[in-house]
């Protein structure tokens, strides 16, 4: 530890921290503009210049180690002078003309500098070019009119997505921010993820969804859990008016304010119709009815069916409602086909594994931080699971070395080291081919000899190179820190020959061994793992059935679905939004959506996370776990509400942090 006085304060913090978290640790407010906690320290602004006992001149306090005995003023008369004449610069370089800027009034960091100077003016005249608006992009504007030329939103595109389209050009009072070559944001590599507008200290990059509809003050902020894939990233939901105006990443979360397009926007222009109230078919119509006739009409139709009821459920439900789902179901009503919308298909492979194994063999997200080289197969983490390809992404600078295995077309293949294309459903041949090679090469890390096939025969399967797989088994076995990620690719194929020879591979690379486990799948939506640990992941087949419960909550509906329900009699659907196949039920019974509602969440690395409600629900419109219970009620089912117990009966691919 390192002991430092601030403003005559002894304090003490870690050894390695920068002056300025060293106050921030201890409530002195230092202030500054181009620094952001969760970025690199850039010492761009100046603002955070300090004197430091000993020193000639003063320090930037961002980039400046503490050291042990550093006496430090932060307010001396030099350095108000020193900050009111910065902010008069940069005051007088662009067009910061308050009123008109949407940030104005609490939200611009550099407005509020100002304040904390008591500035009322800026005495330098400015004299400012105009530049162009770019409003090309979907989801935010970039107006370098605002830009205080900080660098936090090309940092952030740089070390939170990994995907370094932001930049600058030009120099001096011409330096403007730019997209690529200086295209059009729309029109770029951007992939919308939205950190440079979150970190962004003033208006030149806003959001047009919650643009002018609110300064941060005026908004309640509820932290939350994103429901939009089995990753759990952390956010801040921000409400005004029972209306979602913006969400933000969670900087405090494991992914430490890092989202993608499907955590940050998609969810606020969600504009499909709402159901507000039960729905019951008369004749070839639907018409609205009470919640009591919907329960009753519910229970005649239901009740004789006892054992001829299919059963599917939203894998985007909380695992108190999946577990209450399959309680209702599987032992109440004895129903033989309980599952998930999913069917497992993220899940089942790997899960009928670690049951016949008998112990966990995924690791956690975080390896990803440290992996020296991916293995990427059956996944596009361009399209799916963004944020746990930002963590790749932004390693491949720092000498992270990426293999991509994929017969189509990826969106991780321009920053791939590697890329093969087998034969389509040749995945066993591929691993069987990349362990031979590994043993050929001398490399393995078990000191296996003999692999499970001969590289000449799993090469004529698969189609591949020889001298492509050699340098394949080459970057993984020569790796400290290697780690295969697999998806859907991989786990829909059911054979578990290849789970097998992915585990295999796995094991003469050195990624599977106890203390650092370096095989992962990204699963499916937001429970996909509880599903799985729930049991939640026969592959629908209609079997006699003489009616379906569909659990839909608010998640999408496709054509598969709909296709192998038709030859059911009788419909009943839980749902938040209208849709093809509440269109197509005899019974609709209205659900929140996720913002409205309360549960937990078991993300892919098996930690238990709490999402809260920022949302009330509209009048009439109830939670899947209360419909699920007042289902119960209705048919005189008493179900097991010992959710936590039910996880843990199966044994999970990942180690569980509940």
């Amino acid at each position: 530890m390192i002991n430092l006085t601030i403003n005559g304060k002894t304090i003490e913090v870690e050894d390695g921290t920068t002056v300025l978290n060293a106050a921030r640790q201890n409530d002195i407010k230092i202030p500054t503009l181009c620094d952001h906690p969760n970025l690199t320290p850039y010492g761009g602004c100046r603002l955070c210049m300090v004197e430091v006992k000993g020193m000639r001149v003063p320090i930037a306090a961002c980039t400046l180690p503490a050291s042990n005995g550093m006496v430090i003023e932060t307010e001396t008369p030099a350095l108000k002078t020193s900050r009111n004449v910065i902010l008069s610069l940069l005051f007088s370089e662009r067009n910061h003309f308050c009123p008109f800027c949407q940030v104005s009034g609490g939200d611009c960091e550099l407005q509020n500098a100002a304040y904390d100077e008591h500035m009322t003016h800026w005495p330098i005249q400015p004299q400012w070019t105009n530049f162009p608006v770019d409003t090309s992009h979907p989801f935010f504007i970039l107006d370098n009119n605002r830009c205080i030329l900080c660098r936090r939103c090309i940092r952030a595109c740089a070390e939170m997505s990994g995907n370094f389209t932001l930049n600058v050009e030009e120099r001096g009072s011409a330096t403007i921010v730019v997209a690529d070559t200086n295209v059009p944001l729309g029109q770029s590599s951007c992939i919308s993820c939205g950190s440079c507008v979150q970190v962004c200290p003033t208006g030149a990059l806003i959001d047009r969804q919650s643009a002018y509809l609110g300064h941060d003050k005026n908004l309640t902020t509820t932290r939350s859990i994103c429901r939009g894939c089995s990753l759990g990233c952390g956010i801040q939901i921000h409400t005004r008016d029972n209306r979602i105006v913006k969400i933000t990443g969670d900087y405090e979360a494991a992914n430490a304010g890092t989202l993608c397009k499907y955590g940050r926007f998609f969810p606020v222009e969600q504009k499909q119709a709402r159901i507000t109230s039960p729905m019951k078919r008369v004749g070839k119509q639907l018409v609205a009815t009470t919640w009591e006739d919907a329960l009753a009409t519910l229970t005649t139709n239901i009740k004789p069916l006892k054992g001829k009821v299919a059963a599917l459920a939203s894998t985007r439900l909380s695992v108190e409602a999946l577990s209450t789902f399959k309680s209702l179901f599987k032992e109440g009503l004895g129903s033989d086909m309980v599952t998930s919308v999913e069917e497992g298909r993220p899940t089942a492979l790997q899960a009928t594994y670690v049951d016949k194994n008998g112990s966990p063999i995924e690791g956690k997200l975080d390896t990803l931080r440290t992996a020296d080289c991916v293995l990427l197969v059956g996944v596009d983490l361009a399209n799916t699971h963004e944020v746990a390809g930002f963590y790749i992404k932004r390693n491949i600078p720092k000498g992270t070395r990426l293999i991509v295995i994929d017969p189509n077309e990826n969106g991780m293949d321009d920053q791939a080291n590697i890329n093969l294309k087998p034969k389509a459903g040749t995945d066993e041949a591929v691993f069987n081919a990349i362990e031979a090679s590994v043993i050929k090469e001398g490399l393995a890390r078990t000191g296996a000899k003999k692999g499970k096939s001969t590289l000449a025969a799993a090469l004529k399967v698969c189609g591949l190179a020889e001298e492509d797989v050699k340098d394949t088994a080459r970057m993984l076995a020569e790796s400290v820190a290697p780690v295969i990620v697999f998806g859907k690719g991989i786990s829909m194929s059911g054979d578990s020959a290849v789970m097998d020879a992915m585990v295999r591979v796995a094991n003469v690379i050195g990624a599977s061994d106890s203390e650092r486990k370096g095989l992962f799948s990204v699963k499916g939506e937001a429970n996909s793992l509880a599903a799985s640990l729930l049991g939640l992941e026969d592959v629908f087949e209609v079997k006699n059935h003489k009616a379906a419960y569909i659990a839909m909550g608010d998640d999408y509906v496709t054509k598969r679905l709909i296709a192998k329900l038709e030859k059911i009699p009788y419909l009943i659907v839980q749902a938040s939004y209208e849709s093809e196949l509440t269109e197509r039920a005899d019974l609709v019974l209205p659900v929140d959506i996720w913002a409205e509602e309360t549960g937990h969440s078991l993300n892919l690395d098996g930690h238990l996370q709490l999402a809260y409600a920022a949302l009330t629900a509209p009048e009439g419109v109830h939670s899947n776990l209360n419909v699920l219970n007042e289902v119960a009620r209705a048919l005189g089912v008493t179900v097991n509400d010992d959710w936590h117990a039910a996880l843990t009966k199966r044994t999970s691919v990942v180690e569980l942090d509940l």
